[in-house]
């Protein structure tokens, strides 16, 4: 079945039964391999998309409930959340394996959209459902706070 997606600001077209997961269409027939696969059950928060701007878990999603609904990757993250929070990211030397990072800063982006100026506990609120196994959660919330502060230097 030929399902339209707007994945990224695009349409795309994917020969898919709806209830695929959004995850597996998103790696294995747009060939965006930043969303990465962890647990499958939208425990890890590995997988997080955006979808009209809200973090989702895309192993959870089947691609029937999306619509017209735009979804947002990692690749197609653009806006001064995102570089504010990589630029964060490198300072830091946030990430240790990496693997969690995409989900990491889709969470992160969302929250700094909705809250540019967080405290501990909007952090961990935000960041709740992402688990890093290197256990790097000190400098996340950290990267979250300088990402903010970088975000709040620009628009004074």
């Amino acid at each position: 079945m030929k399902i339209s997606l707007n994945i990224n600001g695009a349409m795309q077209q994917v020969d898919a039964d709806s209830d695929t997961p959004l995850l597996w269409v998103i790696r294995d027939n747009i060939e965006l391999t930043g969303t990465k696969y962890g647990c499958g059950v939208a425990q890890c928060g590995a997988c997080t998309v955006h979808l009209n701007g809200q973090p989702i878990r895309s192993c959870s999603m089947p691609i029937g409930a999306i619509g017209d609904q735009k979804i947002t990757t990692i690749e197609g993250l653009q806006s001064k959340q995102s570089e504010a929070i990589q630029a964060a990211w490198d300072e830091l030397a946030v990430a240790q394996c990496g693997y969690c990072q995409s989900g990491q800063i889709m969470s992160a982006a969302a929250l700094l959209k909705a809250n540019v100026n967080p405290n501990d506990d909007d952090i961990n609120g935000a960041m709740s459902g992402n688990i890093c196994r290197c256990a790097t959660y000190k400098r996340i919330r950290d990267g979250v706070k300088l990402a903010a502060q970088k975000i709040n230097a620009v628009e004074v």
